[in-house]
């Protein structure tokens, strides 16, 4: 399980595709020391195992369906993503829970920097919109966000300069892909509610029971 809250950024040294699967290989001044085989590190919101490790990179394989449904199919050589390990029974819950199991790629349509501040409208695949709630959590790249607004097929965020500092999302610019988790409770919800009434989850029926004001 992870937060959200990015932790590095890495460079991807290498890709290496086998058929649909591929192995991966990450530079990163991330702190490896604690990082064995097995563990997990989210890289940009995907949750990778570990395969092998230094002190400055590390390896993860990549099955079929990571590489077809997230931003990393595609990813190249140099390309800088968002590294995050997971969360410790000590460690601080900073974020929103995020399980690093990305639900789908969306699309930046609009990007505007208004005085310290960045304002980002995303796209995502309709299916997800609901479980995409004003004021609710959602992952983008890994970095827990906080949805501004929402409608059918997108929503919009702002990025606070830390944000912006720290992550990949100042490095891309509209049309750039990313992935998207949306939040783990509006997943039960949405099947709670669609097993209830066996429909579909609206937002009268969400206010009905006391999920949205």
């Amino acid at each position: 399980m992870f937060t959200g809250i990015i932790q590095a950024l890495g460079t991807i040294k290498s890709i290496e595709k086998k058929g649909e699967s591929g192995r991966i290989v990450i530079t990163t001044g991330l702190d490896l020391q604690g990082v064995t085989i097995g563990d997990s590190i989210a890289v940009d919101g995907v949750c990778l195992t570990v395969v092998s490790v230094d002190t400055t990179s590390f390896a993860a394989e990549m099955s079929g369906e990571t590489s077809k449904l997230t931003t990393l199919g595609a990813s190249t050589a140099g390309s800088r993503v968002n590294l995050e390990p997971p969360l410790t029974p000590a460690g601080q819950m900073g974020g929103h829970i995020v399980t690093g199991h990305v639900d789908g790629v969306g699309a930046i349509r609009r990007k505007e920097t208004r005085g310290d501040f960045t304002e980002l409208e995303v796209s995502v695949p309709r299916d997800l919109s609901k479980q995409i709630v004003k004021k609710g959590s959602i992952a983008v790249d890994g970095i827990s966000l906080t949805v501004v607004r929402e409608w059918e097929g997108g929503f919009s965020t702002t990025l606070i300069p830390h944000t912006m500092a720290q992550t990949t999302l100042a490095l891309k610019g509209v049309g750039a892909e990313v992935n998207i988790e949306t939040d783990i409770i509006a997943k039960y919800v949405e099947r709670y509610m669609a097993s209830y009434r066996g429909g579909d989850v609206t937002e009268d029926l969400l206010k009905e029971h006391g999920f949205k004001g």
